[in-house]
């Protein structure tokens, strides 16, 4: 197979810069303050609300009408792990037929190669300005920031990564990256940035807004020289990159600049059009709850001599940045996702503090699982822990993924080396020696439930009875609900009550 294979080096990722070697800069090891600076921000927390309703309400019900959901599921989830199996294969033979086509495919061992190739095809191109689609790969390289600082106008071009550059900040979703921002937010930075183009009136209402984004967006689509996309799916059987949207910002960013670049990593291959099918239907369910998104685009290279329109190069970069390591290893079920974003929607640690808090590119439960593999778990130690092993993310996985048993195993591991505290590894000690001793469990409960009970008289409480502060665990109760509870525990409850009706 290609050098990009064996000996990848991990990204460290910040957007800053040392010299010429360009790293997204890994915060995740602020997940704590962050978490909580997250959950105090009252915008936010509407923001996510507002959020998790629309794509829980609308997945649960379209999954529902597909009678046989969970037989796609168990689809993709086989035809996942089948590739992962043979994936030197199927690459070998995507390369093949995108060269076929009249294509190029470029092998990059890290984000820093990924972006020396982008740079290479846009000198030779001489291009000055470049119109971009969603890509999380090209996040995890710092493309825009690498481009940037070589003079090269950069364009997001799906309206929420547009938002969000003008904020000049990261997605907070992965597909949903302004998901964050209010409406006020947007009408505000529009008018601080669009005013220099002429359009110096606030726009107020939704569709005014979406109207002025098109407008300024279709000069950029219309003048640029190269478009730089990702690609959710790459088909091996005939050399295709496949982009599902919404917006159909894919299809211009494709079609009409003169070169168009796909940067994907490597394991986004399939084996052929047939499974592509299959996992469209998980796909569109699964992200945003419809049956299909608006505009599926499968490009197979240049334009061709009838063609009337279309790029008249086509390159592709495929990426691996530390993935090879994760093949054949009790993590590789990681590399099954198919980045539709449904478990950080149904999980309640994303849906309390949103995408940032994690400090790198993939928020939510597969963040927490491949953040550690993709930049080392001494930078991300902290984001295994931000589960409730509740299960959801799991349960909602289009290909199965079991993620909290792989959260779990990240625990175990950081436990074995020792990147927990003395203090924590003593309270899970305590923790052990209640949970294996069930009569030393039911004292230490009846105790502190008695404890808890005389409590209420001394310690606030809400209008319906909740704690709102407690000694030694006043942040918990801050961001908890915990009622005071009866003076008899429940089994004390069942026995009396048991003990009475007896005859």
């Amino acid at each position: 197979m290609r050098n990009c294979w064996w000996g990848s080096l991990h990204q460290t990722g910040s957007r800053k810069t040392t010299g010429n070697r360009w790293t997204l800069e890994v915060l995740s090891h602020n997940f704590g303050p962050a978490s909580r600076r997250a959950l105090l921000d009252e915008d936010l927390r509407a923001a996510l609300d507002r959020a998790e309703a629309g794509f829980v309400h609308t997945r649960k019900s379209e999954t529902e009408k597909l009678l046989n959901f969970e037989a796609f599921r168990e689809f993709g989830e086989q035809i996942k792990d089948h590739v992962l199996q043979h994936l030197d294969h199927y690459l070998l033979e995507f390369e093949k037929n995108v060269v076929k086509n009249g294509g190029h495919v470029h092998w990059a061992n890290n984000g820093e190669e990924a972006n020396q190739q982008i740079l290479g095809i846009c000198k030779r191109a001489n291009a000055r300005k470049i119109a971009k689609g969603k890509s999380m790969v090209s996040e995890e390289a710092a493309t825009n920031r690498s481009l940037e600082a070589r003079g090269y106008e950069v364009v997001e071009t799906d309206l929420g990564e547009y938002i969000i550059q003008l904020a000049k900040e990261s997605p907070s979703h992965i597909i949903a990256p302004a998901l964050h921002k209010s409406k006020q937010n947007v009408i505000d930075l529009f008018h601080a940035h669009h005013a220099k183009l002429g359009y110096g009136e606030k726009v107020m209402e939704r569709t005014g807004i979406v109207s002025q984004a098109r407008q300024v967006l279709r000069d950029h689509f219309c003048s640029a020289d190269v478009g730089i996309t990702g690609s959710n799916f790459l088909v091996a059987e005939t050399g295709s990159a496949v982009i599902v949207t919404n917006e159909g910002n894919g299809d211009l960013s494709s079609s009409l600049p003169r070169v168009h670049i796909v940067v994907a990593s490597m394991e986004k291959v399939i084996p052929d059009l047939e499974s592509l099918g299959g996992f469209l239907r998980l796909l569109g369910r699964s992200a945003t709850g419809q049956v299909m998104t608006v505009y599926t685009s499968v490009f197979n290279g240049p334009k061709r001599a009838r063609d009337l329109d279309g790029p008249e190069e086509f390159h592709v970069i495929l990426l691996d940045n530390g993935r090879s390591g994760i093949l054949g290893s009790a993590y590789q079920d990681i590399l099954r996702c198919i980045r539709c974003g449904a478990c950080m929607n149904h999980c309640p640690v994303y849906t309390s503090i949103g995408g940032h808090a994690y400090g790198w590119v993939y928020p939510g439960p597969m963040g927490s699982v491949l953040t550690p593999l993709l930049v080392g778990r001494d930078k991300a130690a902290d984001l295994p822990y931000a589960c409730s092993l509740n299960g959801r993310c799991e349960t909602v996985c289009p290909v199965k993924i079991p993620l909290p048993s792989l959260l779990r195993k990240h625990r175990a591991e950081l436990t074995e080396s020792n990147h927990i505290s003395r203090q924590s590894k003593f309270w899970m000690w305590m923790w052990y020696q209640l949970a294996v001793s069930p009569r030393l469990y039911q004292k230490v409960a009846n105790f502190l439930g008695q404890v808890l009970y005389w409590g209420k008289k001394c310690m606030p409480r809400d209008k319906r009875g909740r704690f709102g502060w407690m000694p030694l665990a006043g942040p918990w109760v801050a961001s908890r609900d915990l009622p005071a509870p009866s003076r008899k525990t429940f089994q004390k409850q069942w026995k009396d009550a048991n003990l009475k009706t007896r005859p």
